[in-house]
């Protein structure tokens, strides 16, 4: 059976933003997740929900330091990463992208890989505010979205998963063929439905925190 969350309780849950930074977000930025950009107004408007509604936003911001000292595989896997083109803590480009920009008191967690738990205090904070459900949304669905929220399983929160307020990237080529954005994402979504997460749009979200019945 699919996982289901069946009520949300503001006051224990929270929304966690992943890497929504200029150099994923930005147009023309050389890593640019299309579908992330695409999101932004959604996004916005979620998260403003979410602060009306008493549950608390922490973000993430993937970066790593131009000496390399964190970088561990990156320089073999993403060649704008090895040539400290992008990511790079401290940069403008790694930088939360203005439309999403955190409120007056809303902490950023800097990540140096994929998972928001890996060697961070994310999941100190969320246990100090007595959170027991978090709501993924960001980029990239299958990589940073997708392994905080097996992370997040693994630590025994509920998870929500937006479907329409994370995206990704097309694949290339490498050896197992091209697969596109929409393919990557919908399987994503179908893998984390059946052994994760919740998997529901921004509006579901909303209709639980209401109180209204799971669909």
């Amino acid at each position: 059976m699919p996982y289901v969350i069946d009520r949300i309780d503001p006051s224990r849950t929270a929304m966690i933003v992943l890497d929504m930074q200029y150099d994923f977000v930005d147009e023309g930025a050389s890593m640019q997740v299309k579908q992330a950009s695409a999101m932004v107004g959604r996004l916005s408007d979620t998260l403003d929900f979410c602060r009306t509604a008493g549950i608390k936003v922490i973000y993430t911001a993937h970066v790593h330091r131009s000496d390399g000292s964190d970088m561990g595989l990156y320089d073999d896997l993403i060649p704008q990463i090895a040539e400290r083109a992008a990511l790079v803590d401290g940069s403008s480009g790694a930088e939360i992208f203005p439309a999403l920009a955190p409120a007056e008191g809303e902490h950023v967690i800097k990540k140096h890989r994929y998972s928001a738990f890996f060697a961070t205090d994310l999941d100190l904070i969320l246990r100090e505010w007595g959170i027991d459900t978090v709501v993924i949304s960001g980029t990239t669905t299958e990589c940073c979205c997708h392994a905080t929220a097996r992370d997040a399983m693994f630590h025994n929160y509920r998870v929500a998963f937006l479907a329409d307020v994370t995206g990704t990237v097309d694949y290339l080529e490498v050896g197992q063929g091209a697969l596109s954005a929409d393919d990557i994402h919908r399987t994503t979504l179908a893998i984390l439905a059946r052994t994760t997460a919740h998997v529901m749009t921004a509006a579901d979200f909303r209709a639980l925190v209401a109180g209204e019945p799971s669909a």
